[in-house]
């Protein structure tokens, strides 16, 4: 499986329980593409306001423009 995100793309995590929702206005930034996990799915490491932190690619949507 390969990454749908790219290094510097902006992101967000959508909010749990709204189907087809685009995020929750936090935008994240894509720092590095890390190894797929146990189950064959890609993880990311993003820029959060607090620092960094890992999250795994289902856990993302692509941010909205503007």
């Amino acid at each position: 499986m390969s990454h749908k995100f790219k290094i510097g793309q902006r992101v967000c995590r959508p909010r749990i329980g709204l189907p087809g929702d685009k995020g929750d206005g936090e935008v994240f930034e894509v720092l590095r593409l890390m190894p797929e996990d146990q189950t064959g799915e890609p993880s990311y490491r993003i820029r959060t306001q607090t620092g960094e932190r890992a999250i795994r690619e289902s856990d993302l949507v692509e941010a909205p423009l503007g």
